[in-house]
């Protein structure tokens, strides 16, 4: 008797193993949390030139192996940077996929524009040791990004941190990070066309599209960034040498995150089931 309750045991253990490996293999089981980090790629060759004041940036390329949905999963805003300068390549690659060109016959760009009138210019303040060029530095200056060119102009040199810093209200993180990108409106172009709704409604909305494509290229990228709207209008203007008709909407600093952020798809449904009940 007690054999045969032993066999029985054991046929019962196997049954139950045999069931559950089929569930496994074909229902599957929630996999392990696996959090998703952005790793920097490898610069390409690099094809900078610098010419006077002139910066001949490297063309835009892929380089990241970060899909879609793991940059909008990743992206948040960050305010403290380590030390380490961002590459020249990708500088190239932030600015390229905030404004640049993206069609080649009309020239038509990176963010969606209210009748492709492209109010918005675009600075680079770029701090001492703050944009590398291999083993060498590009120089402390603010420059502007031509989109069409693809290149960088010097307008003033220098670091000019400290001073962006005072006219933002004293935002720790611009003044720390080795990049800041200060998104300029010319309202006209856009109001010449469509009058107050461009002032109030589409020119805003632009700079909103120009912000979230650099917080996912470079969250793709591996670093992190914030937008900035509080700050003195006639300061910042000042600090960076812009034009009269150019009137400040975002500073966006830019760096290597010191505490990454992390999250899984795996998190997101849980969160999601809890809130189902």
């Amino acid at each position: 008797m007690r054999v045969e309750r032993i066999a029985y045991l054991i046929s019962f253990l196997l049954t139950f193993f045999i069931i559950v490996y089929v569930i496994i293999t074909v229902i599957g089981i929630p996999r392990p949390l696996e959090y998703i980090q952005p790793t920097p790629p490898i610069p390409s060759k690099n094809l900078t030139i610098v010419i006077g004041n002139t910066v001949l940036l490297p063309p835009p390329r892929k380089m990241t192996n970060i899909s879609v949905e793991e940059a909008i999963l990743l992206r948040r805003s960050i305010r403290e940077y380590t030390e380490d300068p961002i590459p020249i390549d990708h500088l190239s690659m932030i600015l390229w996929a905030a404004y640049g060109i993206t069609e080649t016959r009309w020239g038509l760009r990176a963010a969606p524009s209210a009748g492709a009138t492209y109010p918005l210019e675009i600075y680079v303040v770029i701090g001492r040791n703050g944009v590398s060029i291999g083993s060498e530095f590009l120089d402390a200056g603010v420059y502007k990004y031509d989109p069409h060119r693809h290149i960088l102009t010097l307008v003033k040199s220098g670091d000019v941190r400290e001073e962006l810093y005072v006219a933002a209200l004293r935002q720790e993180w611009v003044r720390n990070a080795p990049v800041n990108i200060v998104i300029f409106a010319v309202f006209e172009r856009t109001t010449r066309v469509y009058g107050y709704r461009g002032e109030v409604r589409y020119v805003p909305m632009e700079v909103g599209h120009v912000g979230q494509n650099i917080y996912l290229i470079a969250t793709a990228l591996g670093y992190g960034c914030v937008v900035i709207g509080a700050f003195y209008d006639d300061e910042v203007s000042r600090v960076i040498g812009a034009q009269r008709d150019e009137v400040p909407m975002y500073i966006v600093p830019i760096g290597v995150p010191k505490h990454p952020y992390r999250v899984s798809f795996e998190d997101i449904e849980r969160y999601i089931e809890s809130m189902r009940g």
